[in-house]
């Protein structure tokens, strides 16, 4: 019988094979979750873990799941983006890798009471830090139409977002939307049947925007990987898992950035600008999992995985 915080990992042998980089280093996991992939770090290295995660409950089983390794890790409720400071508070300068499993996770998406799904009626919450104020039901019945729209198409790709913010409004009038089926409902039933997809609920491009919105998520990948690179040694490697459009062109887009080097205009005769590359690029494109993995896991279809190394 599975736990109720079980997660399965993805893509582990191919993270472990990019942010290997010296079997006594420093690692980082800056989303431990159920503690999959910081497992598979520990058990692969003679080296120190620190796992980063703003979800209590995922930091106390993953340091169940991890107490066999002793003092040779540690586990820090914060935000991934945080990672500078949690390495400062540690006395910390330099790490040999860092690894991002971005998304929500396979055990929040199974505890109706977490209100991340719409496959069970539970209260309209979708926080991953359950410190944090700003929670779905906020969203879904206080933001104005216009908002709710501009969520829904940017952060859910969603077409008929427009029609899905309307019905959202109007149904509220009446009274406050409360549950994840009640959201469901409405959103299925603001989508023509002859727009609706065959392979997907209709409500989950929402439902996606929703979460994401309520956690920041998109905004704070970029800060994060800033930090990630800047507490790297040189050598030292950061591997990032991403699950969907949106998350992988801000990771793709920012490591060519810090890949790239001088800006200067190609008529100037030397640098003014400055700058220099701080990562190197080890995957041109986003790696996919395996056949294999994906029938034993099919969650892991959409996984993308990226790794850079630290000049």
């Amino acid at each position: 019988m599975k736990d109720d915080f079980f997660h399965e990992p993805v893509m582990v042998k191919e993270v472990i094979e990019m942010l290997w980089a010296d079997k006594k280093g420093v690692y980082v996991d800056a989303t431990v979750g159920g503690g999959g992939h910081a497992q598979a770090i520990l058990e692969n290295t003679e080296g120190f873990l620190v796992g980063i995660d703003r979800d209590e409950e995922a930091l106390a089983f993953a340091e169940k799941k991890l107490a066999r390794f002793g003092q040779r890790k540690v586990l820090v409720n914060a935000n991934y983006s945080e990672i500078g400071e949690v390495l400062k508070n540690l006395g910390i300068e330099k790490v040999d890798g860092v690894l991002f499993d971005l998304g929500v996770s396979s055990r929040q998406l199974d505890k109706p009471e977490r209100g991340f799904s719409f496959s069970a009626e539970a209260r309209l919450d979708m926080r991953m830090d359950g410190r944090a104020k700003l929670t779905a039901s906020d969203i879904i019945n206080k933001y104005g139409q216009e908002e709710l729209a501009q969520i829904i198409k940017s952060y859910g790709e969603e077409k008929m977002a427009a029609r899905i913010a309307r019905a959202i409004v109007t149904k509220r009038k009446s009274a406050p939307i409360e549950t994840t089926t009640q959201l469901a409902a409405i959103v299925t039933g603001a989508i023509p049947v002859k727009f609706r997809s065959r392979k997907i609920h209709p409500a989950t491009k929402t439902f996606q925007a929703i979460r994401i919105a309520v956690n920041n998520e998109i905004e704070e990948i970029k800060p994060a990987l800033q930090a990630a690179t800047d507490a790297l040694k040189p050598g030292g490697r950061m591997c990032v898992i991403s699950f969907h459009s949106l998350e992988d062109r801000v990771v793709k887009n920012e490591f060519r950035l810090l890949a790239g080097g001088c800006t200067c205009p190609k008529d100037i005769p030397f640098c003014v600008c400055g700058r220099q590359a701080k990562l190197k690029l080890i995957t041109a494109k986003a790696q996919k999992p395996s056949a294999e993995e994906v029938q034993a896991n099919p969650r892991a279809r959409s996984a993308r995985l990226r790794a850079a190394e630290r000049c």
